[in-house]
């Protein structure tokens, strides 16, 4: 899989690609992310990306030429299954898209900014616009990262064990289980018994029914229409 990303701030996003399980991804050869700057693409001396909003208002617009340069530029290099703009009014992002996402071999991710962008930009080139939760952040970057971290785990390989993923929170629409390790015992508090019992059937039992407990407890939204409620 590659990803580009289109940045104002690419700065931002040098921490997360370059430790832990994407930085595995990317040495394994299974997973690529390239950062843009948009300003390579901007014109004049200021290397200007943004201005006031037309009909006035606070705060700035990110403009339609560097973005239509950069995202033309990057087209010739590849075709891209989706290009993703990162804004608070897009779909919530959650587990059932990231496994949708993490089958593709393209994706094209752009940040937001300032007040956002031009609208004609995403009547003119965006296909999937993405939010990671109903609150704003300073610029799209952060958010970026999170949804490339959440589909490359999931590409086969990149993790350790492979079933690792397939027994996260969301991917059968409960919360995961408790999970515990060494020591059996501390401080007189003790592990369910069953799970040192090494009956794989009656743990899988035991992991589900804590499953469904938990999801009760924590986010009962999850269960409605599931007949465990």
């Amino acid at each position: 899989m590659h990803i580009d990303i289109i940045s104002v701030v690419p700065g931002l996003l040098e921490g997360p690609f370059s430790h832990s399980i994407l930085k595995r991804a990317e040495e394994k050869g299974l997973a690529s992310v390239r950062v843009h700057n948009l300003r390579d693409y901007a014109t004049g001396k200021q290397k200007q990306v943004d201005d006031y909003a037309f009909g006035g208002g606070a705060g700035m617009v990110m403009m339609i030429e560097p973005i239509a340069r950069c995202i033309e530029a990057l087209q010739k290099e590849r075709t891209y299954d989706e290009i993703i703009y990162m804004t608070p009014d897009g779909d919530t992002f959650d587990q059932s898209m990231a496994n949708g996402l993490s089958q593709v071999e393209n994706l094209l991710i752009l940040c937001g900014h300032y007040k956002g962008v031009d609208q004609r930009v995403r009547d003119l080139f965006i296909t999937k616009e993405i939010s990671i939760g109903d609150f704003v952040l300073s610029g799209g970057e952060l958010a970026a990262a999170v949804v490339a971290d959440a589909i490359i785990r999931l590409i086969p390989g990149v993790l350790n064990d492979e079933t690792s993923a397939l027994t996260d929170s969301f991917q059968d629409g409960l919360l995961a289980p408790p999970v515990y390790t060494r020591p059996a015992e501390y401080n007189g508090i003790g592990i369910p018994e069953v799970l040192l019992s090494g009956h794989e059937a009656k743990i899988s039992e035991w992991r589900f029914e804590a499953s469904v407990r938990r999801t009760k407890e924590k986010r009962p939204d999850l269960l409605k229409g599931t007949g465990w409620e």
